[in-house]
């Protein structure tokens, strides 16, 4: 496939990532760390992985609230954040695929953002841990804190031509941002899920991403490089 030179310095598409079951593995470490700040703060509740893994990438404090209803969502949720770079950050781990994503993204003069419900000092302590963290890949913009439309709103901000997620709420998100919704199956999202969402493709993961972006990317560049003729001849 050729390569496509991109139309100016800095113009190469804005991919947008989730992070949670998109990019990394973190159930194993959520999971500790929702059942080891539970316990600190005198809860008896231990929700096991596979009662915690639906509710990854949603507002921590809600995942507590239908976990562990006779909690305090807020002091636990505070608790767990301080647990979680020892607890939860080791026992994550990067998906495959995800480094030949960042790659194609990059080989084609693109921008790499990871906008995720998780606090930005979580998400840069995973990928970090991941090896994401550092040069060439580590992300341009990483915002965190941000769920479903409220992502949306930052990817617009952001321009984002794509956003990547494995659930409901990243396609929302995609929607928001006026982006292609690519969902992921690796989450606890089912395809028709993320369709009724309003995926414009599924993937099987992002192993899949790299394959599907340079096809993408021919269309996108041909579709710039039109309009910046048409522009060009209208004396523009």
């Amino acid at each position: 496939m050729a390569v496509f030179p991109v139309l100016r310095a800095g113009s190469g598409p804005v991919v947008g990532f989730d992070l949670d079951l998109t990019l990394v593995d973190s159930a194993a470490g959520i999971g500790a760390t929702v059942r080891a700040a539970l316990a600190a703060e005198g809860y008896p509740q231990r929700p096991s992985d596979g009662e915690l893994r639906p509710l990854i990438g949603i507002p921590l404090e809600a995942t507590l609230a239908q976990v562990a209803p006779s909690a305090d969502p807020v002091r636990v949720a505070r608790r767990y954040r301080e647990l979680y770079p020892t607890i939860g950050v080791p026992r994550t781990t990067v998906l495959p695929g995800v480094r030949q994503a960042f790659a194609a993204v990059r080989a084609r003069g693109g921008h790499i953002l990871v906008v995720s419900a998780k606090i930005e000092p979580a998400i840069r302590a995973v990928l970090d841990h991941v090896g994401l963290g550092s040069p060439p890949l580590a992300p341009d913009l990483v915002v965190g804190g941000l769920f479903a439309a409220a992502k949306g709103v930052r990817l617009r901000a952001a321009g984002a031509d794509v956003y990547v997620g494995d659930h409901p709420a990243d396609m929302q998100a995609a929607r928001v941002a006026g982006a292609v919704g690519v969902g992921v199956t690796t989450g606890a999202s089912a395809p028709e899920a993320l369709r009724t969402a309003g995926a414009d493709v599924v993937l099987p993961g992002v192993v899949a991403f790299a394959g599907w972006f340079d096809g993408w990317f021919d269309g996108w560049y041909a579709d710039r490089a039109e309009r910046g003729e048409r522009r060009h001849g209208a004396g523009g």
